[in-house]
């Protein structure tokens, strides 16, 4: 890969799975040799460190102490290489995770924060950590801190369920980011029913919104019982969802590789 991708994981509304995508698709390019990392950027309502497996306990420092201001960005870098099962890997995975404490929530949600503050450090992180990828999950909807996160991005992720309040708001999402000229802007349908034919629903979608469809990934029962308490893909490695996302993971890669 000629230079580190900055991906955004995103979505109109909560609940549409963003947290477990960015995670296994992180995992999954991991495996595949690439150095990684995850910013835990939903700092409102965090959590992606727990399909990590990564305890509040072990972790010191947070992106919430950077933001105001306690430590510097490297010291919330969490190596979960161990935790993943990728100790052997030739990939790395690293995790930036935000922090579960009522005050600290609180505080953000009061006072907001600048996130200037990470876009002047990233290029530092990219570069120290020596990255392929830079996953940010994102705070679903439209605030000033997800739009300037997804104005510094290179491949935008924006994921939606087949719900009308999910169609409507992801026409807001894709003309905000329009506007914002991200270089790669892709769609994702996640909990889509078994019934559904997952080719007709991906041109009507394409043809609606003008954007490129690169995953159908269905409703899973599966899913919904690992309750994300681990990743999906590395207790269920030949699953359809799976799959799906390794499939996501290598478009993102080829992409990577374009630039």
């Amino acid at each position: 890969m000629t230079m580190a991708q900055i991906v955004s994981v995103h979505s109109y509304r909560g609940g549409t799975g963003k947290s477990n995508i960015t995670a296994n698709l992180a995992f999954l390019l991991a495996k595949r040799g690439q150095r990684i990392a995850v910013l835990d950027t939903d700092i409102q309502s965090p959590g992606v460190h727990l399909i990590f497996g990564i305890e509040p306990e072990r972790m010191v420092y947070t992106l919430s102490d950077f933001v105001f201001g306690k430590c510097e960005l490297a010291e919330t870098v969490y190596d979960i290489d161990h935790n993943c099962g990728l100790a052997d890997s030739a990939g790395k995975l690293y995790l930036l995770p935000s922090s579960l404490a009522v005050d600290d929530i609180s505080r953000v949600v009061g006072e907001g924060y600048d996130v200037h503050c990470f876009s002047r450090e990233f290029k530092q992180l990219i570069a120290e950590l020596q990255l392929d990828f830079l996953f940010l999950d994102t705070h679903p909807g439209l605030n000033r801190e997800t739009l300037l996160t997804a104005a510094i991005s290179d491949q935008l992720l924006i994921l939606l369920r087949p719900d009308k309040q999910d169609y409507h708001g992801t026409a807001v999402l894709l003309e905000v980011a329009s506007r914002l000229q991200v270089p790669n802007i892709y769609l994702v349908v996640n909990k889509v029913a078994e019934r559904v034919d997952s080719e007709t629903m991906r041109n009507q979608i394409r043809s609606a919104y003008g954007y490129e469809v690169i995953g159908i990934l269905p409703l899973d029962a599966t899913m919904a019982i690992l309750g994300s308490r681990e990743l999906f893909v590395g207790c269920q490695p030949q699953h359809p969802l799976t799959k799906e996302l390794i499939a996501i993971a290598a478009r993102l890669m080829t992409d990577g590789n374009a630039c």
